[in-house]
This record gives C-alpha cells, sequence and structure tokens, in this order.
C-alpha cells in the first residue's frame, strides 16, 4: 500500500526494527559538518553518516529544505521523491536508485539508522538541480540551487566530453602545466621531500621582550599606507610601515627594522626561509600578523598518492572544532564517522617525464606573530597550485587567487586510450595545502571542481580564504575550469577577469580572380568576469558577466551600490578599417547582467588608463594626444560622457586629488609629421619623451581643465609608478607627493613638446642616464607642484661609472614611506630617513 506523507510527519515516528544493517552511530566528539542551502545554514535532527566514502543524511530533513516532496511505499521500502519535472526512487539496503526511469548505481545504499532514512546527500540533491560543494578542511557543505550557481565537472569522463571539441586556437590563455599518460610516465618513482619551512633568521640585536603594543600605538606618529584601489581592502606590497617598524621583502628574505625615532632605525631581524625553492614577492601586516605571500615550486607536475593512499574530497576524522562564538552565520555542527586522512606531502609520489624538465608550481602564504620583532613566530602556512595572480586583505582576511594551467593536448590525441587519458587528468588536478590542518596536500576531485558551460579552458582558477583571527577556521578553497588575469575587490566582492579570443578568421576576396588574395579578419577580445563574495574569509561564487573588449588592468573596474562598472578597449589602435581600436563603458547589475553601457568613445584610440570616484570615471585614451573624457555614471543605464580635455601625451595612472581634482601620471609626447603613410601620404605619429605630472580640475564637469603641469627628463626617463600604484607616496595632508624615478636627460637637456631634442628623421632621441632616487614634491592646488628635493641611494662613484643606462641596481630606490616627519627611502641595500621639511638626512643604513 502506497502512502503519501507529508514533509512535517514524514518518517517522523516511523521505526523499522527488521531487516536493516545500520552502522554504528558516529561519536559524538566526532568531525564537525556545517550544511548550508542557498547561503543559508541549516542544521539537521540526526548526525550524517560516513558510509563507504559517501555522506548519508537524513530524508526527511534533506528533502524539506530542499523543497522536495515524498511518498513513502512501506510494502517495497522504497522513497519517491519528486520536484516540477524531476523524479528517484531509493530503496533501503538496495544501491540501485532510479532517476525518472533511468536506473542508478550508487555508492552507498539507503539505509535506517536510529529509525531514520539515512540517503546519500549529493545523489539526491544533484537529482533535483542542485550544485553541492564539499570543503574538505572546513568540514563543510554547500547546496546551492544550479540557476544560482555552476555546473561541476563530475566525473574524468566528463572533463574529457568538455574538451572534446577543444580548438586551442583562440581560446584564451593556455596553460604551463603537462599532461603526461601512464605511457609517458616515468619508470621509476622518487619521493619528493616537501619542506616544514622552519624559517631561519639572524639578528642584529638580541632577543627582547615585545613591546606593549596599546603603549606603542599611543606614543607613535601617524604613518603612510600602501596605495591601494579602494579604502579598506589592502593589497600586498614589497615594504609596509606599522609606525614603529618596516617591513622589507629584500632579495628573498624580510627585512624587518626599527624605524622610529629614525635617528635609532637599526635592523632587528633578517627572516630567511628553509624552503629553498620558495620566492617571497610581497607581503601584509596588522596589528598582529605578518603574512608573506610568494610562489615555490617542485622538481616535476604530478603529484599521487602512494601505493595503497588516498587522498580524498570528504572530511577527516579528529575532534570536533569549536565555533567561534563572533560567528553570527555558523550552522549548527554535525558528526560524521571517520574517512582515509589525505596524503602527507612528505609522503608523495613523483612521476616524471624522461627527457622533459617539468615543473609545478604552487602560491604559498606564510603567517607570523609580530610579537618580539628580533624573533618573529611562524604559525601558520597555506598553499594553493598554480602561479600567484594576486591577493587582497579585509581587515584579518586574506585572500588569494591563483592560475594552474595544463596542456590538453594529449586528451586531444587518438592514439592514447580512454584510461590513460583519465590517469593524466587525475594527475594534474588542483590541490592545496593549510598546515593549521596537517602537511597534506589536499587533491580537488572533479565533484568539487566547477566550470563555466559555454567556456572551458585549459586551466584551473583557484580561491583561497582564511580569517587570520580564527585559527580554527581552515582555508576555504573554489576551483573552476577557467583563468584570471585581472583581479578587482571591493569590501563585499571579489572579481576576476579573463580574456576569452575568437580566432581569426581567413576570408576570401569577393573578387572574381579565384587566384584574388585572401585576407585575415582579426580574432576578437572579450572580457569574462566572474563575482565572488567575501565574507570573513570565505569566498562564495554570485555570478559570471561578460563584455566585449579586454581591461587595461584592475582600475579598469569599479564597484558601488550594486552596480560593477569596466571599461575595455575593441580592435586594433592603428588599423584605419572596421576592426579599429575603440573603447567602451559597461555597467553590469549585481546578476552581472549588463544593464548600461557607452560604446565607440574614441575610434582609433586604446585606454591606457581609467579611475572610478562614486559615480564619476575618468578615462585616458591615447594615439597622438590624450583625451581625458569625464563619464557620469550616477544612472546604471543610461552613463554618458559629460566633457573631455585633450593635451599632448598621456595618463598611465590618475590619482584622486580630492572631489574635484585628478592628478596625472605618464608621459609627455611630441607629434612628428613624415611621408610614410599609404602613397606616401603625410602620417603623424607620436614620440613619447619624459614623464609628466598634470594637476585636472574636472569641478566644470563639462569643461575639465588641465591647471599645472610637471615635465620631468627626456626620453627615456621611467618611474615604477607608470606600471604599478604602490610606487607613488601621497599624502593630501602633508601636501606631500613622492615617487621613484630614473632619469634620462639628452646632452642639451632641450628635450619638451616645442623643443624636442631630436635625430634622425626629426625622431626625437633617447637621454643618458643621469639620476636614479626619489622625487619629492609639495603639492596642492593653489601652486601645484613643487620640488621639495630628490634622494638617491647611489654614491658619486656609481654615478661616474654609469653608462647610458643606470648603474647598480642594489641601490635603485623602489619605495618612499613617511613616519611621522620623517620619509624613508628603500633599496635593496640601503634603508635611509630623511628630514620631510628641509630634505636633510637623519639616518641611513646598510642592509645585510
Amino acid at each position: 500500500m502506497k502512502k503519501a506523507l507529508t514533509l512535517a510527519c514524514l518518517l517522523a515516528t516511523t521505526v523499522f526494527s527488521i531487516g536493516v544493517s545500520a552502522p554504528p552511530a558516529a561519536p559524538e566528539g566526532g568531525t564537525a559538518i556545517g550544511l548550508n542551502v542557498n547561503g543559508s545554514n541549516v542544521s539537521f535532527s540526526s548526525m550524517p553518516l560516513l558510509i563507504d566514502n559517501t555522506l548519508m543524511v537524513p530524508l526527511r530533513d534533506l528533502s524539506e529544505s530542499l523543497g522536495v516532496q515524498l511518498e513513502w511505499d512501506e510494502s517495497s521500502q522504497t522513497a519517491a521523491a519528486v520536484k516540477g519535472i524531476h523524479s528517484i526512487k531509493l530503496t533501503i539496503d538496495n544501491k540501485q536508485a532510479f532517476r525518472g526511469e533511468t536506473p542508478v548505481n550508487l555508492e552507498a545504499a539507503p539505509r535506517m539508522h536510529n529509525g531514520k532514512l539515512f540517503v546519500p546527500l549529493r545523489f539526491f540533491s544533484e537529482s533535483f538541480d542542485f550544485n553541492v560543494y564539499w570543503d574538505g578542511l572546513n568540514k563543510s557543505v554547500a547546496i546551492v540551487d544550479a540557476d544560482k550557481s555552476l555546473p561541476t565537472i563530475g566525473s574524468a569522463d566528463h572533463m574529457l566530453e568538455l574538451f572534446k571539441d577543444y580548438s586551442g586556437a583562440g581560446r584564451g590563455s593556455g596553460g604551463s602545466v603537462s599532461l603526461m599518460t601512464k605511457s609517458d610516465m616515468a619508470t621509476t618513482a622518487v619521493v619528493q621531500e616537501q619542506s616544514t619551512s622552519k624559517e631561519k633568521s639572524s639578528s642584529s640585536a638580541p632577543a627582547a621582550a615585545p613591546a606593549p603594543q596599546a603603549a606603542a600605538a599611543a606614543a607613535n606618529p601617524d604613518y603612510s599606507g600602501t596605495n591601494v584601489q579602494v579604502e579598506g581592502v589592502d593589497e600586498a606590497d614589497i615594504i609596509k610601515t606599522d609606525g614603529s617598524y618596516i617591513y622589507q621583502v629584500n632579495r628573498n628574505r624580510v627585512i624587518i627594522a626599527s624605524a622610529y625615532p629614525a635617528d635609532q632605525m637599526k635592523v632587528t631581524q633578517t627572516l630567511t626561509f628553509e624552503d629553498q625553492n620558495f620566492r617571497a614577492k610581497e607581503l601584509y601586516i596588522d596589528d598582529k600578523h605578518m603574512v608573506v605571500i610568494g610562489t615555490t615550486s617542485y622538481r616535476t607536475t604530478d603529484v599521487v598518492p602512494m601505493e595503497g593512499q588516498t587522498s580524498p574530497a570528504m572530511p577527516v576524522s579528529g575532534p570536533a572544532v569549536p565555533q567561534s562564538s563572533s560567528s553570527k552565520s555558523a550552522a549548527q555542527p554535525l558528526s560524521v564517522s571517520p574517512v582515509p586522512a589525505p596524503v602527507s606531502a612528505e609522503n608523495i609520489k613523483i612521476v616524471s617525464l624522461p627527457g622533459v624538465n617539468l615543473s609545478r608550481n604552487t602560491t604559498k602564504a606564510i603567517v607570523y606573530e609580530l610579537g618580539d620583532r628580533t624573533q618573529v613566530k611562524k604559525l601558520r602556512e597555506v598553499e594553493l597550485d598554480g602561479n600567484y595572480v594576486s591577493s587582497r586583505k579585509i581587515g584579518s582576511s586574506l585572500y588569494l587567487v591563483s592560475n594552474k594551467g595544463f596542456n590538453v593536448y594529449p586528451l586531444l590525441r587518438g592514439d592514447v586510450s580512454s584510461t590513460d587519458k583519465a590517469a593524466a587528468l587525475k594527475s594534474s588536478a588542483p590541490s592545496y595545502r593549510d598546515s593549521a590542518a596537517g602537511d597534506a596536500f589536499i587533491s580537488i576531485g572533479y565533484e568539487d571542481i566547477r566550470y563555466f558551460p559555454t567556456s572551458v579552458q585549459p586551466n584551473y582558477l583557484l580561491i583561497g580564504g582564511f580569517n587570520l583571527n580564527q585559527p580554527e577556521q581552515k582555508l576555504n578553497v573554489s576551483s573552476y575550469l577557467g583563468s584570471g588575469q585581472q583581479v578587482y575587490a571591493s569590501e563585499a566582492n571579489l572579481f576576476v577577469t579573463t580574456n576569452e579570443y575568437t580566432p581569426a578568421a581567413v576570408q576570401p576576396s569577393t573578387g572574381e580572380d579565384p587566384l584574388a588574395k585572401r585576407f585575415i579578419v582579426p580574432g576578437e577580445t572579450n572580457s569574462v568576469i566572474y563575482k565572488f563574495a567575501m565574507d570573513q574569509g570565505t569566498i562564495r561564487y554570485t555570478g559570471r558577466g561578460k563584455v566585449p573588449g579586454r581591461a587595461i588592468n584592475q582600475f579598469a573596474m569599479d564597484e558601488v551600490n550594486g552596480s560593477f562598472r569596466i571599461a575595455t578597449t575593441t580592435g586594433f589602435a592603428g588599423r584605419d578599417d572596421d576592426m579599429t581600436s575603440k573603447n567602451h563603458m559597461y555597467v553590469l547589475n549585481e546578476s552581472m547582467n549588463v544593464i548600461g553601457q557607452i560604446n565607440d568613445i574614441a575610434p582609433g584610440e586604446q585606454i591606457y588608463s581609467v579611475r572610478y570616484a562614486g559615480n564619476r570615471a575618468y578615462m585616458v585614451t591615447f594615439k597622438t594626444v590624450d583625451p581625458l573624457f569625464v563619464i557620469d555614471l550616477q544612472e546604471p543605464q543610461a552613463p554618458k560622457i559629460l566633457g573631455k580635455l585633450k593635451i599632448p601625451g598621456y595618463s598611465n595612472y590618475l590619482h584622486p586629488y580630492d572631489d574635484t581634482h585628478l592628478i596625472g601620471f605618464g608621459k609627455d609626447a611630441v607629434e612628428v609629421s613624415s611621408n610614410n603613410g599609404a602613397n606616401g601620404s603625410t602620417q603623424t605619429t607620436a614620440y613619447y619623451q619624459g614623464m609628466k605630472m598634470a594637476m585636472y580640475d574636472v569641478s566644470d564637469v563639462a569643461n575639465p581643465k588641465e591647471l599645472f603641469s610637471e615635465s620631468i627628463g627626456d626620453r627615456g626617463t621611467d618611474s615604477e609608478l607608470l606600471r604599478n600604484h604602490k610606487a607613488l607616496l601621497f599624502s593630501k595632508e602633508k601636501n606631500l607627493l613622492a615617487f621613484p624615478v630614473t632619469i634620462m636627460e639628452t646632452k642639451s637637456h632641450a628635450a619638451s613638446s616645442s623643443n624636442p631634442a631630436v635625430s634622425v628623421n626629426n625622431i626625437p632621441s633617447y637621454g643618458d642616464f643621469t639620476f636614479q632616487g626619489a622625487y619629492v614634491y609639495q603639492v596642492d592646488v593653489a601652486t601645484g607642484f613643487k620640488l621639495k628635493g630628490k634622494v638617491t641611494h647611489l654614491t658619486s662613484d656609481d654615478y661616474l661609472k654609469a653608462g647610458q643606462v643606470a648603474y647598480n641596481g642594489k641601490r635603485n630606490i623602489q619605495r618612499i614611506l613617511y613616519i611621522g616627519d620623517a620619509l624613508y627611502t628603500s633599496s635593496e641595500q640601503i634603508l635611509k630617513a630623511t628630514d620631510i621639511s628641509s630634505m636633510n638626512d637623519l639616518k641611513s643604513i646598510t642592509l645585510p
């Protein structure tokens, strides 16, 4: 007899006492599990079970959470579940289930336990168009409607199917990691030692008790932070200060120097790394922690478990993790039975391809406790497979982005068996490690790797996050079949863009002559934007958008009040046909759908810089002159250009001075005419000159004006600021502006827009090296730019020995900071303090 039961009473009081083989109850002190459905935390009435590596949960609770209707056939011991057009049948102790009329073999059969029917969570959820994501380290499961999430690869067969029609031409960035089939693999295996990275340090002072933080903070003056894009969203850099100490990534070490007061400046610790392959790139600091981010490498790409070991994407047994009382959204923990542990990093097999030098790279973050600055203490290491893309830090939450590429072509070879292809894919699967959960690398299974149905690329994009102040929270990692190139972050969301290419097309001539020359129509580029919500170290995918064109850098993107804005360039500068370059501004809503746009801005030119300020955007394009466009974004559905200003040169970076003034940093340029055009016609070419600063008044949006400008050096003059905004020091309160620069000057030093130094065919000549160091300016809207002084670390001998280019790069100034009234300039060999007012040297120390 079949009975229809309501969700409220299903199996609530029914007890099956015969023919049931129930597993032993999981211990109350077992591993905790968190469950989340469509962003809401839920709890089950009974502990989940782990049977044959399958997570089993109470049917009634799961169906109620997913809005699934149930019917129970007591005679056949079968549950029928229905939602919309989807239906399944599950029978107690039977591994054969049905999706509609199609039989499906389960890894574990439904079974009764303590009077409740337990069913496979993943099978049940995915049968009703939900995607299931497992976070192995944090032991939590997220179940999301398919229309609100991404599908997962699921299996090696599906992975092969995704790439069946793949063509590398024009499909985006390929990978750097090779896939090896079994027939390619070496016959011998070697064991790769994984460094535990116990850092060595040398100290210039004896160990001492850390100074009281509260007292130090009260006594310290103001100090500069890294120049970041979004207030409240920190970006890593090669140097930071906390007002007392300076922390510098220096020749693959970290130098910690007591910096205040300046006349007592000294190095307190030189931190090195036992991992000989680790390459420190940049760092973060806060009141409690220093995080060093870099890359490390292994001898080959393939890391697989030793014989008889497993690396499941399932919970690891262990004591329950206490939930933080400060977490408002923490789900009620549930216990599960133990499962096999992941493979230890000290006990992994490396399979290498003879005759090919392969490598496997990971992105590593090392966390230190900032107590005693003569001997900082390492707390934790996390690693993501792949090359470092970028990172952000919001409060105590740190987020890392990496790319892991792989060579897809072995999948396309007809002489490779499906078994070997699957083995090759498995060996290249992405993985991650968190020392807070042990020394194991956790391999991410196909069931937890998302993909974008309309955009398949041979690359894994990995995003990891964790909270520095919550050591019990393990690294939260999401993996996607895709790649990332530019990263922008607001305080709530992380946006990762990648270029998606369409292949070039060969188009025959329309003439009657069959031998007429064919021509190639260039391919086009689209920007694909992935959106992720960030919350206390956790990452959640929330949408994907796509717009024509390519974004120049992170400053091309912005988010305000749920609207995402992006500026792109399509086509190619220099062409005079339909493929000529054009520039665009797009506005996308919270669902990442385009709702407003301005197209075809400045045809023939391309974007050189963008900056957003609330509901305005400033865009600089360039071909022979620099138009500065002012764009109104007040109405997301109807963005519009308010005004523009054309001036010689261009700006690579725009920095807001205040609400109505903007500073541009770039290059001056001169126009030179020649008869090199088509059929000997006159052609005008712009040649860049020295560096240029300009202050713009945008208070009258229809008529922006250049108030002041400053030319620095001649052709060849350069600054890292033109490529990296972090090289700028700016303080409106101190009327202070400084940046590192390499000055090139012609012998007559006569180069300017009106009187350029010339060479052959009136083309401006390059200057010779005359200076490297910091230019320090006083800046305000009344008088503009006033050079206060120059700081260099080069000696007189260095300048005498220099040729046409700079000499002794180890003493080239890289960054400028301030603490109180002292300006600090840093190079690899020198840390120097200078009085801001007088520009007199206070103290200089040689770095070890």
